[in-house]
C-alpha cells in the first residue's frame, strides 16, 4: 500500500496530486504549496463541494462574503456553486502549505467570476472558455429536429 506524508511530500511544482499518488478515482486531493505573496488559483467555484486544510503556515481566504484568515489546522467546506467561491493567498512572509480534497467527478467545471472563464475538465481534455464566446446549444447542428 502507498502512502503520501502531507507535511514531507516533495511538490517539485508546488503541487503533489496525492489522490493520483494514492491511486484514487473517487476523491481529488492535493497537497498546494503557497509561496509567500502568490495564490494557488485564481478565484474560483465548482459544482462539487470542497474542503481545505492548511497543513502549515498561514494563508488568506477571498470568499463571498469577505476575506479570513487560516492558520496550521483549521479546515473549511467550501459549498458547491457560487457560494463556494475561494481564492487562497499567502500573505505571509514564509511558505504555506494546504490540502485541498473533493469528489473527483468527471467531467468537472469551474467558474472563473474575475475573469469571466469557465472551465470544462474531462479526462481527455482542458478546456477554458470566455462566457462571451457562448454559443446556442444546437450551434452547427442545423436540422438537428428533422427526423432523418
Amino acid at each position: 500500500m502507498a502512502a503520501v506524508n502531507i507535511f514531507t511530500a516533495q511538490s517539485g511544482n508546488g503541487r503533489v496530486d496525492v489522490g493520483q499518488e494514492l491511486g484514487s478515482s473517487a476523491t481529488a486531493m492535493f497537497i498546494y504549496d503557497v509561496q509567500p505573496g502568490r495564490s494557488s488559483s485564481p478565484y474560483h467555484y465548482e459544482y462539487e463541494e470542497e474542503w481545505l486544510l492548511v497543513v502549515d503556515g498561514s494563508i488568506a481566504v477571498r470568499t463571498p462574503d469577505g476575506e479570513l484568515t487560516l492558520e496550521r489546522g483549521d479546515l473549511v467546506r467550501f459549498p458547491a456553486g457560487p457560494a463556494g467561491a475561494h481564492k487562497v493567498m499567502n500573505r505571509g512572509d514564509r511558505p504555506a502549505r494546504t490540502l485541498l480534497f473533493s469528489n473527483a467527478r468527471t467531467p468537472a467545471v469551474s467558474v472563473y467570476p474575475d475573469g469571466d472563464t469557465v472551465g470544462v475538465w474531462t479526462d481527455d481534455d482542458d478546456l477554458v472558455f470566455q462566457r462571451d464566446t457562448a454559443v446556442p446549444w444546437a450551434h452547427g447542428e442545423e436540422g438537428w429536429d428533422r427526423a432523418t
